[in-house]
């Protein structure tokens, strides 16, 4: 049994994103910058770390992928506000950023409809067995996902709320 955990320290205690995350394109208007992370136990065997975040609430049948990390080094505790920059695909702390679902590199912050019931934000921190997954930065996120998942020693997620 793993002791990892992930926690969203500037969002405590509601876990609600705000406009400094919000998306900053379609009709976003925020910053699109991703918030600090931080996590701690990671299991035995860690040898890279992924990070995805998901909006299992997206108006698309099948969900929306804003953000994909991964190769990420297992000395990491965190990452810190703006990490996912979407302007580059490999982050300043090392690992990779895969497209995400609006179709660039990096975080894409929350965009949900106006007026909706406010979104559930699930990023997930996966341990990982291997060092590298052996793909790039252009592989697809649903191709990098498999990977993550196969290779997956120890999971942790927590949930952030965005509406607008």
């Amino acid at each position: 049994m793993s002791s990892l955990e992930l926690a969203l320290p500037e969002l405590r205690p509601s876990q609600w994103l705000s406009l400094q995350h919000e998306y900053d394109r379609f009709d976003g208007r925020g910053g699109n910058t991703s918030p600090q992370l931080q996590w701690q136990g990671l299991p035995e065997g860690t040898r890279s770390l992924a990070l995805t975040l998901f909006d299992p609430d997206a108006p698309t049948g099948s969900g929306f992928w804003h953000w994909v990390a991964f190769d990420l080094p297992p000395t990491l505790d965190g990452l810190p506000v703006a990490a996912g920059s979407p302007s580059v695909a490999t982050l300043e702390s090392g690992g990779l950023q895969a497209r995400n679902d609006f179709g660039h590199h990096g975080y894409g912050g929350p965009c949900p409809p106006v007026g909706a019931q406010p979104h559930r934000y699930q990023f997930t921190l996966h341990a990982l067995d291997t060092e590298r997954l052996g793909v790039d930065a252009e592989t697809p996120n649903a191709i990098v996902r498999y990977l993550v998942h196969s290779r997956s020693l120890a999971s942790a997620q927590v949930i952030a709320l965005y509406g607008r």
